[in-house]
């Protein structure tokens, strides 16, 4: 069984409108609400390739009801620790003309201090095979919050799994993290690079494995493909060319394709086609659907053939 936490959780929202134009009223279609933030999303992606999964958060007010509603209507396993502020919202919008999507990502109210270290210490109280922190920090949050995830994964034996960006991602040097999935963007910041041709990621992956960011590096790099990097082994899988309908849930779907493969005990290599296939297969939904199973696994048998 894989854990999952997520430390800014928020409903998610979408719709569709014809045309984006200032000072209009715009007809957008039905609203659709799904739970989201990134550890959510991973144990949603986990669901799909049918992985017993629990995802651990905080939830408060309206909004971290309306979350806990919909995770159990989609019969997801969760649990959740009390605040006493309300859980974050996102919203998606579709433009029908051009296929452009908007992202509007708001950063939340500063959560107690205290909800988080609850939550993550009750960590010990499950025996996950994998940990998977995912998903920015709260406001006011102080970036090491990581390390402690990792900590408490290791102290009831789990490896731990992190995604997330920016002094977060930073403060994860030296904590002991099993696998980290930077972009590329974020593997530049990480190491203080200004910019990466798509044939030095390998070797600067293998250096943020040096310098003990964690035991493997998995950079995605968009349509140019993805490395994945420990100390003894690097695997290349290119990006499949797939109809792109939306961006979001990507990054999530690519961790729990990666993080299925690892409990069911397969090679690195493999557990990095079918991440990629996972974060590839998301781009094809529109709004925050993810991906579908099967798209995922015929794109896994092309990627493990392209590699």
């Amino acid at each position: 069984m894989v854990v999952t936490v997520t430390l800014n959780p928020c409903v998610d929202k979408s719709s569709n409108v014809p045309a984006l134009k200032p000072e209009s009223k715009l007809r957008c279609t039905q609203v659709v609400y799904e739970p989201g933030g990134g550890g959510i999303n991973v144990s949603k992606a986990l669901q799909k390739l049918q992985c017993p999964t629990t995802a651990l958060f905080p939830a408060g007010g309206h909004n971290g009801q309306m979350l806990c509603d919909l995770l159990s209507q989609a019969g997801l396993s969760y649990h959740a620790v009390d605040t006493v502020v309300e859980t974050r919202e996102n919203w998606v919008v579709l433009e029908e003309q051009t296929n452009n999507q908007f992202r509007f990502t708001f950063p939340g109210i500063a959560v107690e201090e205290a909800a988080i270290i609850n939550l993550v210490d009750q960590l010990r109280n499950f025996t996950p095979t994998y940990v998977v922190g995912s998903g920015s920090l709260p406001p006011g949050l102080p970036p090491y919050f990581y390390g402690l995830i990792v900590k408490n994964a290791a102290a009831i034996g789990a490896p731990c799994i992190i995604d997330t960006s920016g002094e977060a991602l930073k403060a994860l040097k030296g904590k002991g993290a099993f696998l980290i999935k930077p972009n590329i963007g974020e593997l530049c910041q990480m190491l203080n690079i200004e910019h990466l041709h798509k044939n030095e990621v390998d070797d600067a992956a293998r250096q943020a494995v040096k310098d003990g960011y964690a035991q493997v590096v998995a950079v995605s790099m968009g349509p140019l493909g993805a490395w994945l990097v420990s100390a003894s082994e690097k695997h290349y899988a290119p990006a499949p060319e797939v109809p792109r309908r939306s961006t979001v849930g990507a990054g999530d779907s690519m961790v729990a394709g990666i993080t299925y493969s690892l409990q069911k005990g397969r090679s690195l290599r493999e557990a990095w086609a079918l991440g990629v296939a996972c974060g590839s297969a998301a781009t094809m939904n529109s709004g925050t659907q993810l991906f579908n199973a099967p798209d995922a696994w015929r794109l896994f048998e092309w990627i493990l053939e392209h590699m």
